[in-house]
């Protein structure tokens, strides 16, 4: 048997697209003399998680009728991952379903039956799980159907539910075939694969699993679809970060796929989710502030990487306390990217905008600095009219998570490329991106030099902020380990250290809040996984 793989990255709620990428899909399927074409979880609303679109009812039964009008043009069979509205009953009117096309009609449904509502997950908030297995006949084999977290057990979920889909199909099943829209984030693919190989254990039959590719507003899906043998063989393979067809012979076996390289994979998760976020919101063009250091050139070298060196501006903006050096690197980052560049001095508007302060007395040293980064924020976002392009904002995870960064300036953005990477991260890719290049696409200065916002003399990021090595352990343990502050000290972390960080996490939600989306790389990530109340007493 023959089973065609769509790994697709579509638009969501455009209904015509998706029909036609299916559609496409089918016949090039057929071609390759396939039996099936299974595509992504959610493929015909346009992919990945369609939120409260989902309540809109004549959008749902808009894209209904794109299923049942697909359906009469398909090539061959097709699984297709889309939301089926139910008869009222128990709970939502809709379920997130997978159904199979033949003979030009819906043949069958399966509904997802296990509903995640952790992290970025809150599908039972829109749907009505299933509650039964759903086998279909094909080419003389017996297909099971499943749908992403149908197939995460508690062992590699952390999450136990009370059916075991899974159990209901061992011994039962020829294949088992997996629709998701399983989001990325780093060691995510080491996890998968273990994941797929305990279940074609499991269910001693191999595992068709096919998932969505591309960025979707914060989330990113690597796509990493694959089939696996019982025995542990590799079946197929798609590559990952890229939109295709490929194909699983049930007969064939093909070798393993390398284990990516982290900081490569985080470097693909980036730009794909860059190049997304623009081509799904009508942006041909970005523009950022270029401050010679090491956060604005990373985030202007993968908005390079992401967009072409054409689509990218920078803004050269010293002020009264910007070193030579910033200037300089930031023109030398500039001219290795081969990106537009211009120089918007705010050392004038910044005295000015004193002057109309003095009425309220002597501006204390924070307003002279959150003043001088909201002059650079006004300017990237009058460029960015003026150009007719987004502004992306620099700032990374460290400083997002602090609050080392100020509201309506350097926050100022339409989106947060590193806002879910942290600093020490953001210098190993750094110099990752320039070996891989084989030169100097960002500066070594930027990356060797001491960060400083350069809002006052002297000033480096340590006068407020523990080293950055000792800040970052802190924070992954706090934010994505769960572990508390006793667990931190007696790990061995300074008692202080760990009080004032956790302080100036809890103290900044109200910044987080107005961010701009961040791209999502860790396992929790500021932003639609994480809600914290601004209000509170902890």
């Amino acid at each position: 048997m023959r089973i065609a793989i769509a790994q697709l990255d579509l638009r969501i709620a455009d209904f015509a697209a998706a029909a036609q990428a299916i559609g496409e899909a089918a016949r090039a399927a057929r071609a390759a003399g396939c039996d099936l074409l299974v595509t992504p979880e959610l493929a015909a609303f346009g992919g990945y998680p369609p939120r409260d679109l989902l309540e809109r009812r004549d959008l749902v039964l808009a894209q209904w009728r794109c299923v049942q009008e697909l359906a009469a043009e398909l090539a061959l069979p097709t699984l297709v991952g889309c939301a089926e509205p139910l008869e009222p009953g128990i709970g939502p009117a809709l379920a997130n379903s997978l159904v199979l096309l033949a003979d030009g009609r819906v043949v069958a449904s399966y509904r997802k039956r296990l509903l995640p509502t952790y992290d970025v997950f809150d599908e039972r908030r829109y749907f009505r799980p299933g509650d039964a297995p759903l086998l279909i006949a094909l080419a003389g084999r017996r297909i099971a159907l499943s749908i992403c977290e149908d197939i995460w057990t508690a062992d590699f979920a952390g999450i136990a539910y009370c059916q075991d889909p899974l159990a209901d199909i061992a011994g039962r099943c020829d294949v088992l075939v997996n629709a998701s829209a399983s989001p990325w984030h780093l060691g995510k693919p080491a996890l998968r694969h273990r994941l797929l190989h305990s279940v074609a254990r499991r269910i001693g039959a191999p595992v068709v699993y096919v998932n969505q590719v591309g960025g979707q507003d914060e989330l990113l899906f690597d796509g990493d679809s694959a089939a696996i043998a019982p025995d542990g063989g590799w079946i197929c393979a798609a590559p990952r970060w890229q939109q295709g067809l490929w194909v699983a012979d049930l007969a064939a076996r093909c070798p393993a796929p390398p284990a990516p390289h982290p900081l490569d994979d985080l470097h693909a998760a980036l730009v794909t989710g860059i190049r997304d976020y623009c081509r799904k919101t009508g942006q041909q063009r970005v523009v950022l502030g270029l401050s010679g250091g090491i956060d604005s050139a990373l985030t202007a070298a993968l908005a390079v990487d992401a967009l072409g060196a054409d689509a990218v501006t920078g803004l050269l903006m010293p002020g009264p306390f910007s070193s030579p050096g910033s200037v300089s690197d930031a023109r030398r980052l500039a001219d290795n990217l081969g990106i537009q560049r211009a120089i918007l001095p705010i050392s004038e508007l910044w005295e000015r905008a004193l002057a109309v302060l003095a009425p309220l007395g002597e501006p204390s040293d924070l307003t002279s600095q959150n003043l001088q980064a909201r002059l650079r924020g006004t300017l990237v976002m009058a460029a960015a009219n003026q150009l007719g392009a987004m502004a992306l904002t620099t700032g990374n995870k460290s400083e997002l998570a602090t609050g080392y960064c100020t509201i309506y300036g350097d926050m100022n953005g339409g989106l947060a490329p590193l806002g879910d990477v942290y600093k020490t991260t953001v210098w190993e890719l750094a110099r990752r991106i320039n070996e891989r290049a084989g030169a100097e696409r960002i500066p070594q200065a930027s990356i060797d030099k001491a960060p400083s916002a350069e809002l006052r003399p002297n000033q480096t990021d340590q006068d407020t902020l523990p080293p950055y090595p000792v800040l970052d352990r802190i924070l992954i343990a706090y934010l994505e380990e769960g572990r508390s502050r006793d667990d931190l000290v007696a790990a061995g972390e300074d008692a202080a250290t760990v009080d004032r960080v956790l302080r100036m996490v809890e103290l900044s939600e109200f910044k987080r809040r107005q961010a701009a989306p961040a791209l999502r790389v860790s396992r929790k990530a500021f932003g639609m996984g994480r809600r914290i109340p601004i209000a509170r007493a902890c």
